[in-house]
């Protein structure tokens, strides 16, 4: 069994990684860390796993896990790297920005399976990706493959409140977020720099701009992303490079059907709908901004690490409402 914490225990991301942790053929859940929390059971946090395990939250790692996941929130992790007793063999999985760019000469791997599966598999390091970077990455990468990324790409995307965190803020709590919508970081969104750096990993001329339009939904989780550029390719053209590129991906499926979110909330599946119109070439994307946006992909990115099935412990069902 592979031994496994969690430091930074709390919060939304991690209460998801102990759902799927607590159910893995193949885990012990050994140690979940939260100095806010330390010694209440993990169901103070996370009422929704009431009964699914006894571990209190702790004030540091124990039991010498193989591998640990931060969930600390962005800009915490070197320190917890600095504060917490992680034994020097432990693999470890960020999850927050800390670790992701190429240019910070640090010893993560990229942990995008779609497009680093090999090295994942050596790493004992990973950065997990952002959730809006894995839904507009999978929209481009097959074409990024071929050079064919040779337009300005516009992306709109909209994102669920728990892609937030669980903090409240103005823009999250119940009575601003519900009915309504909004646009934020316009052009400027952090996750930018990790996608053209993804796709200049396949197409090292990409110098192409991509103007990202992030809004605020009104719905607590999921993520759907429409990119669309000038193209030369016909719809079946597309749809063909793109079956391609993803048929040895089981989380990835090119489909023939307009998306919405619940095709794909408490999944770590993504799903993409090609279109074309006029010069114009449309792909779009659906995740769940928690699973493989987050901690489905955490979970995928240890099974890669450790020599499993990439599918074990996440072959979970969309809910029909």
């Amino acid at each position: 069994m592979i031994k496994v914490g969690i430091i930074g225990g709390a919060g939304y991301t991690a209460g998801e990684l102990i759902r799927l942790l607590v159910l893995h053929s193949e885990v012990k859940l050994v140690s979940v860390v939260s100095r806010s929390h330390s010694g209440k059971a993990i169901s103070t946090a996370h009422p929704d796993l009431t009964g699914w395990t006894e571990l209190n939250f702790s004030e540091d790692i124990h039991h010498d896990p193989d591998i640990v996941f931060l969930c600390s929130g962005h800009g915490k992790s070197r320190e917890v790297l600095e504060t917490f007793s992680i034994p020097k063999h432990s693999k470890i999985v960020d999850l927050s920005a800390d670790f992701r760019h190429k240019a910070d000469e640090n010893k993560f791997v990229y942990g995008l399976p779609e497009l680093n599966r090999n090295s994942i598999k050596k790493a004992q390091f990973v950065a997990n990706p952002g959730c809006f970077a894995t839904c507009i990455q999978l929209s481009m990468l097959p074409l990024a493959a071929h050079s064919l990324l040779n337009q300005d790409i516009h992306v709109s995307a909209i994102t669920g409140s728990t892609g937030a965190g669980q903090s409240p803020t103005a823009t999250t709590h119940f009575s601003w977020r519900s009915n309504n919508a909004s646009v934020y970081k316009a052009f400027t969104h952090q996750h930018l720099k990790e996608i053209k750096e993804s796709v200049s990993q396949l197409q090292p001329n990409f110098t192409q701009d991509v103007h990202f339009i992030p809004m605020r939904g009104a719905f607590t989780r999921g993520i759907l992303a429409a990119v669309y550029l000038k193209s030369d390719l016909s719809s079946d053209h597309a749809k063909a490079l793109y079956s391609e590129y993803y048929f040895e991906h089981p989380f990835v499926s090119v489909v023939d059907q307009n998306l919405d979110v619940k095709s794909v909330v408490n999944t770590n599946r993504a799903l993409l709908s090609i279109q074309k119109e006029g010069e114009q070439l449309l792909i779009t994307g659906v995740i769940d901004n928690l699973l493989k946006g987050a901690s489905g992909q955490a979970v995928q990115n240890m099974n890669l690490m450790f020599g499993l099935e990439e599918t074990t412990g996440l072959q979970l069902k969309p809910s029909a409402f």
